[in-house]
C-alpha cells in the first residue's frame, strides 16, 4: 500500500492517514476493514483471494471464512454496494473477490454543488466486536458486529426449527395413535387424533425453546460448543417448566401426579443434541442429516438406559396412575420382544422419537440458512 491517496467514484481513500472519504464526508471504518478496502482499491480488476486477504489483513492470524464475509459486508454497506449488482466489490466464487471500480490517484474535477445541497451522510459502520476463541477450536474468530443481528432473520431460523419439531411430533403421534387404537376398535381414529395432537403439542412446546435458543447461536456463527450451549439452554427452560406444569396439573385434577415425567434435564440433552446435529450440517448444498440421526439414536436409547424419560416412558408413567386410561404402551413391547413396556421398549420408542424430533428440527433449520444464506449472498455457492 502506497501512501497516494485513490480516488472511485465519490470515494477517496488516503492509506497514509488512514482516511475513506465521501464527497468529503468521512467514512467510518475499522482499521482492518479499512486495510481489506485498501488491499482491493489498490488492485482493481484484479482477483484478491483469500489467502492474500489472510496473509496481508489478517497477517496470518487463523480465522473462519465467516469473517473474511462478514468484512465484505461491512465494505459493501459503507459504500453502498450490493452482492447482488455489484458497483465496486465483485464475489468470485470459491476464489476471492475483485474491486471492479475505475480507480485513478488523481483527484477529479468536481463541479461546484449548489450551496444548500448538504453533503451525503453515509450510514455508520459499526467495529466488529472480536471474539479471541472460537468454540471449534484454537483458532480465533472475529464476530459479525452488534449491529449485524438481524431479528428477522433470527425469527425465521427459530420458527423454521419450531414447524420441523411439529413435523417431527405428527409422525411420532401417529406411531403412538395406531398402537394406542389397536386396543380400541371403537375409537380408533379418535385415539389417533388426540394422540397426534398431544405429540403435536409437546414437540412444540420442546422445540420451541430450543430454537429460541439455538438460533442467537446460528446468528453469532459459534463452534460446536456454542451450538449445543444455545440448544441446551432452551431445552433446560422449556423442559423444567413443562415438567413443573404438567405435575402440579396432574396433582390438581387428579390428586396424584406420576413419579417422573420428561423435563428440564432431559431437555438439556435433546437441545444439546439439536444444536450439534444442526453444526453438522453443511451452510451451502445438500443438508447433510446423518450425523443428526445417529446423534438422536444414541440419546434417545442413552436417557431411558440412564434412568429419564421420553415421551413414552412419560405415557407410560401416566397410564400408571391412571389405569382406566386406554393408552397402553405395553404394546410397544411386542414389537420389541419384551412383555409391556420394560427397559428395551423405553430405548426403542425414545430412539424413534429422538430421532424424529432431532432431524425435523435440524432438517428445518438447515434448510432456512441455506435459503438465508443464499438470499443476503446470491453469488454463493455450494
Amino acid at each position: 500500500m502506497n501512501g497516494a491517496s485513490l480516488y472511485f467514484a465519490e470515494f477517496r481513500l488516503d492509506p497514509e492517514n488512514r482516511l475513506l472519504t465521501r464527497d468529503g464526508t468521512p467514512v467510518d471504518l475499522s482499521g482492518r476493514y479499512l486495510d481489506a478496502l485498501a488491499l482491493l482499491v489498490g488492485a482493481p480488476g484484479k482477483l484478491v483471494s483469500k489467502e492474500r486477504f489472510l496473509e496481508e489483513v489478517w497477517h496470518g492470524v487463523p480465522v473462519t471464512d465467516e469473517a473474511l464475509t462478514q468484512c465484505i459486508k461491512a465494505l459493501r454497506r459503507a459504500l453502498g454496494d450490493s452482492a447482488a449488482r455489484p458497483r465496486f466489490i465483485e464475489t468470485v466464487p470459491k476464489y476471492g473477490y475483485r474491486f471492479i471500480a475505475e480507480v485513478s490517484t488523481d483527484e477529479p474535477e468536481v463541479a461546484a454543488a449548489p450551496a444548500a445541497q448538504a453533503p451525503v451522510q453515509p450510514a455508520p459502520v459499526a467495529p466488529p466486536v472480536v471474539a479471541p476463541i472460537n468454540f471449534a477450536g484454537s483458532a480465533l474468530l472475529e464476530a459479525p458486529p452488534l449491529y449485524a443481528f438481524d431479528w428477522a432473520r433470527y425469527w425465521l431460523l427459530a420458527g423454521a426449527g419450531v414447524l420441523g419439531g411439529a413435523l417431527a411430533g405428527v409422525f411420532g403421534g401417529l406411531f403412538y395413535g395406531f398402537i394406542a387404537a389397536g386396543k380400541s376398535a371403537q375409537a380408533g381414529s379418535s385415539i389417533v387424533m388426540v394422540m397426534t395432537a398431544l405429540t403435536v403439542l409437546f414437540s412444540l412446546l420442546g422445540s420451541t425453546g430450543i430454537c429460541i435458543g439455538l438460533a442467537a447461536v446460528v446468528q453469532r456463527r459459534a463452534g460446536w460448543a456454542g451450538f449445543m450451549a444455545g440448544g441446551s439452554l432452551g431445552g433446560m427452560v422449556m423442559g423444567g417448566s413443562v415438567k413443573l406444569l404438567g405435575l402440579d396439573a396432574f396433582s390438581l385434577l387428579y390428586g396424584i401426579a406420576p413419579a417422573s415425567i420428561t423435563g428440564g434435564m432431559e431437555g438439556v440433552v435433546i437441545g444439546a443434541a439439536v444444536g450439534l446435529g444442526l453444526w453438522f450440517s453443511r451452510e451451502t448444498g445438500p443438508v447433510r442429516l446423518w450425523p443428526a440421526a445417529v446423534i438422536g439414536a444414541v440419546i434417545g436409547v442413552a436417557i431411558p438406559a440412564l434412568g429419564g424419560k421420553l415421551l413414552g416412558g412419560s405415557l407410560f408413567a401416566v397410564t400408571q396412575i391412571i389405569p382406566q386410561s386406554q393408552f397402553r404402551p405395553d404394546e410397544i413391547g411386542a414389537l420389541v420382544g419384551e412383555n409391556g413396556f420394560g427397559p428395551v421398549s423405553a430405548m426403542a420408542s425414545g430412539a424413534l422419537e429422538s430421532i424424529l424430533f432431532v432431524v425435523g428440527v435440524v432438517w428445518a433449520m438447515a434448510l432456512a440458512r441455506r435459503q438465508l444464506n443464499n438470499r443476503d449472498n446470491p453469488a454463493r455457492t455450494a
